[in-house]
């Protein structure tokens, strides 16, 4: 058992003191892990698949639905996790909560009665005037019913709680009955469908009923809403457990079509609102919740008391272990993970294929989505494609049925706003290069939809492999691909702008520089940068006049940022660029020191092909300004010395010879010292 602070091995605390036990306590508290049992059989790869599992933050392994779930998709037999929700369950306060509450539940579990002192009577009345804590408590208690016992032992449970309660209540404070049942109330609809339809056929005696009468009679029309719109929305479809439900607990029609209205209102609320089709979902699941429901005539009472007790029946034949070690070991193989997995895909694939009706065909797409995100989360990556490409089929334009066209539609929408691309992402890093083409494949067929996600993941990324097969995606969506990337130009988050210029300059072109030219005057540094470096990768006259026409009407931060930008693009792009600049810029006026700087960064890059515009720039000039122009001349010459090739000694040597004055007293400082270098060199070592 695991506490916040400590390990109890069956119920009993260590013999003494250890701080390693409290550092373990605490990091499977973190995980929401309630009990560990362990299995023989534990090799050293199945033990270091667990440690890294506890190594990811507790916030990653919820998201991808608790540690687990996270387990056993990842096969794991030697340990078996409990979860339960500290968080609600567990919150320390003075006066012994935790203890109140695990007592409450213990006795609640094992049918006895509340045997509570009066510290604990208090604590418990704080509960009960507390409706979310109240509810937590009830769901803490359903989370801890064995499995085994089924439905009825957590119905049984639960009306063991209330009933003890309302007698805690009734005898210690009176006057709060009144609250404390509404409280119930609003719990009570928090609970499964099954336990609910549980709850109101409780026939042990004639107190359930009633109770339940009192507890049902003052819940609220907002309660019973949010009880349908929450399952609808976990579960996107009501199952025929939460329809029997709701009609129970609504007998009108007028009051359930009211009701449903409000539920509506929650579930359009939700990500589940905002998905396409979701009218037409929401009419299929008002629909079934207005259908009256009843399995009693192919499920018959002993028959469901059966399925509930099936699991301790298989544990009690466990246990007999009569059998060779080699035969259970196949058994056990037939109903591991991965086999499990592979029967449900085959299922699936199988029920897609030959089922002809539309509506039951659409009612599958949940269980479809459940196990593609499953199937994504191990990196089982084969068996997704192939039920991916059967969701494509249907959105293709060849699809006979538009009904079952919105249907899928619908399906990849879910599954994209969902898990997909985190779990995609994930193992992006790890997989070959044959994987990675058929990934890769996947996510092009599902359509411009996935752009988007994976645009903002890219964002994100800091992983270079991951990042470059993240890449590499969005390129293989073509022209799509470019036209909604452009699109995220607009985007709030600075992190995503970048990236969609990052992919514009990967897809090239000059279509892109209307949008880069936008970019040029972003208030963001990087996004300028990244702007400005995508237009030198063009690098045409058309993507050169959008950077001369910056430079000319923007601000004086403007064209020191993009200066600055390109100043720092050390490589042959940014040639052409300061050559354009040096033959189409003004060496005079507002942009003079755009011009010298475009000089000083041609020496900088030493690219032999900026030899001929420095030449020409260093007979420019005017007798009417001596020193703009010995400044001009002497940056230049200077240039050109930092080249130091022999066409750049050459044009040295002629500006000495034939040159003006001011042009031979610039040429001859720099060749003078271009000329030593090489006896420098050979003395010294070389010049840095």
């Amino acid at each position: 058992m695991v506490l916040p602070d400590l390990l109890l091995l069956d119920d009993r605390p260590p013999a003494r003191p250890d701080a390693a036990i409290a550092e373990l306590a605490t990091l499977l508290h973190g995980h929401l892990i309630g009990q560990l049992i362990v299995h023989p059989g534990g090799d050293v790869d199945a033990w270091r698949s667990f440690l890294l599992l506890l190594g990811r933050t507790p916030e990653s392994v919820r998201v991808d639905g608790g540690i687990s779930r996270v387990w056993t998709t990842m096969a794991g037999r030697h340990l078996e996790l409990r979860e339960i929700d500290y968080a609600e369950v567990l919150r320390e306060r003075a006066g012994g909560e935790a203890a109140v509450w695990d007592r409450v539940i213990a006795n609640c579990l094992q049918g006895s009665v509340f045997e509570l002192d009066e510290e604990g009577i208090k604590e418990l009345l704080g509960i009960a005037i507390d409706s979310e804590r109240l509810a937590a408590l009830m769901s803490t208690l359903e989370q801890s019913v064995d499995a085994g016992g089924g439905i009825t032992a957590k119905t049984a449970a639960l009306m063991r709680m209330l009933r003890g309660i309302v007698d805690v209540v009734s005898k210690s404070d009176p006057e709060r009955l009144e609250p404390v049942l509404r409280n119930m109330a609003s719990a009570i609809g928090q609970v499964s469908p099954e336990v609910m339809l549980g709850l109101l056929h409780e026939q042990h005696d004639d107190e359930g009923p009633r109770l339940m009468q009192a507890v049902v009679s003052r819940m609220t029309d907002h309660t019973i809403a949010r009880f349908v719109s929450r399952h609808v929305i976990a579960e996107s479809a009501p199952t025929d457990r939460l329809a029997l439900a709701f009609q129970t607990l609504v007998r009108e029609p007028e009051q359930q079509e009211r009701l449903l209205a409000l539920a509506r209102e929650d579930v359009a609320a939700s990500p589940l609102g905002s998905t396409e089709g979701f009218e037409s979902v929401w009419n299929h699941v008002a629909e079934k919740l207005l259908t009256s429901y009843s399995d009693e005539t192919f499920v018959s009472d002993e028959y469901g008391r059966e399925l509930s007790g099936s699991r301790t029946k298989a544990v009690e034949v466990e246990r007999v272990s009569d059998d060779p070690p080699e035969r259970i070991s196949v058994w056990l193989g037939t109903i591991a993970t991965t086999a499990l997995r592979a029967l449900d895909l085959t299922l699936v694939l199988d029920l897609l294929r030959i089922e002809p009706d539309d509506a039951k065909w659409g009612e599958l797409m949940k269980p479809v989505i459940g196990l593609l995100e499953d199937l994504l989360l191990v990196g089982d990556f084969d068996a997704a494609i192939e039920v991916v490409s059967v969701l494509v089929r249907e959105v293709s334009a060849e699809s006979p049925s538009p009904v079952r066209r919105q249907h899928a539609m619908t399906a990849i929408d879910l599954l994209i706003a969902g898990s997909m691309m985190r779990h995609v992402t994930t193992h992006l890093a790890t997989i070959d290069d044959a994987q990675f083409e058929r990934v890769k494949a996947m996510c092009v067929s599902l359509g411009e939809v996935l752009v988007r996600p994976l645009a903002e993941a890219l964002s994100v990324e800091e992983r270079p492999r991951t990042r470059e097969r993240l890449t590499s995606i969005l390129l293989a969506f073509g022209s799509v691909g470019r036209r909604t990337i452009e699109r995220l130009k607009t985007s709030q988050n600075p992190a995503v702008r970048r990236t969609a210029i990052q992919l514009m300059r990967q897809f090239g072109g000059s279509e892109s520089l209307p949008d880069l030219t936008e970019l040029l005057d972003d208030n963001e540094p990087q996004v300028q940068r990244e702007a400005v470096r995508a237009i030198l990768n063009i690098g045409t006259d058309a993507a050169f006049r959008i950077l001369e026409q910056a430079l000319t009407s923007g601000t004086t931060r403007s064209r020191d940022a993009i200066m600055q930008s390109i100043g720092t693009v050390r490589d042959e792009r940014s040639t052409p660029l300061f050559t354009y600049i040096l033959g189409h810029v003004d060496h005079r006026g507002a942009l003079a020191p755009i011009y010298l700087r475009a000089i000083e960064s041609l020496g900088a890059l030493r690219d032999p092909a900026g030899v001929a515009p420095l030449r020409a720039a260093l007979y420019k000039g005017e007798w009417w300004a001596p020193r703009r122009t010995a400044a001009l001349r002497h940056a230049a010459a200077a240039a050109i010395a930092r080249i130091g090739t022999p066409e750049a000694t050459s044009v040295l040597e002629e500006a000495v010879e034939r040159g003006s004055r001011g042009i031979r007293s610039a040429a001859r400082a720099e060749l003078s010292m271009l000329r030593r270098r090489p006896a420098r060199g050979a003395a010294g070592g070389g010049e840095p």
